[in-house]
């Protein structure tokens, strides 16, 4: 039986770790090739390790051990020439584009807005809000070019849906993804291309699964707080009683709108957040 997006490429940002490969192993899964793009280093300000180029193969070996190809290439989302250049040698390769994962991101520590430092703010919206414009600006004219109509889908967040405290900065930028995907969804329907954005409630990925973010649910504790002891905190955000969802969870929604099985849907905000948006 075919995959349900089998014969496409899908180029995916974020790519070596967490739910970038997560997106890229699906979609293989269902018959897809990959581009797969990646920074491979740390970005400051993030207070947990970035992912790296041995991340980004071994996603490549996990795709190609599913029998489909993939093209990875190092860069990053906040240089548009390195990215459109990473974007044009993929599709030099496959011939083709008909998906854009728009995944990559990063979260950075908590300030009241006011005290905020003018770094954190213009750091995270680079990675958050104009690397995801960035991937689109790249990507856009190769689905047009194709002739095929296409799936767009901007990773935002349930931030991008609700406001939270000491976050502006990561709320501003993944409400801006949402504007970004409703006036592209208008821009690019004449083309037969959807856009549309995901958004998960916390994933369990190395931007949740770091000491940082721990204090930042338990700053009561004097000691080192652990996964175990944010349990709690976490499970009170989401109706369904679970502290986080896993990476698989957000790319079977991907998977959905990458397919035909979507194929009239487009400026839609689709929660994967345990009920996060109803509680």
């Amino acid at each position: 039986m075919a995959g349900r997006v089998a014969g496409k490429v899908a180029l995916i940002t974020g790519a070596a770790r967490g739910q970038g490969r997560s997106h890229a192993v699906r979609l293989a899964q269902e018959g897809a090739d990959i581009i797969a793009v990646d920074l491979c280093a740390d970005v400051p300000g993030v207070p947990y390790p970035g992912g790296t180029r041995e991340d980004l193969a071994e996603t490549v070996r996990q795709v190609e051990a599913l029998d489909r190809r993939a093209v990875a290439t190092v860069a990053d989302v906040r240089d548009h020439e390195q990215l459109a250049a990473a974007v044009v040698g993929g599709v030099a390769e496959f011939g083709r584009l008909d998906v854009v994962s728009a995944n990559a991101g990063i979260a950075m520590p908590p300030f009241p807005t006011h005290e905020m430092p003018e770094e954190v703010w213009q750091g995270m919206l680079a990675v958050n809000l104009t690397g995801v414009w960035h991937t689109c600006k790249a990507a856009i004219p190769h689905l047009i070019a194709g002739g095929r109509g296409g799936s767009i889908i901007l990773t935002s967040s349930a931030a991008g849906l609700r406001g939270y405290e000491n976050i502006a900065n990561y709320v501003a930028a993944k409400h801006g993804v949402v504007g970004l995907m409703r006036t592209l969804a208008n821009e690019l329907a004449r083309h037969s291309i959807r856009v549309n954005s995901v958004h998960p409630t916390t994933v369990s990925t190395e931007m949740i699964q770091n000491e940082s973010t721990y204090r930042q649910f338990r700053p009561d504790l004097t000691d080192t707080p652990t996964e175990d002891d944010v349990r709690d905190a976490f499970t009170s955000l989401n109706l369904i009683p679970v502290p986080w969802i896993e990476s698989i969870d957000v790319s079977n929604a991907l998977l959905f709108l990458a397919s035909d099985e979507s194929r009239y849907i487009t400026g839609i905000t689709l929660p994967i957040d345990a009920g996060q948006m109803v509680k």
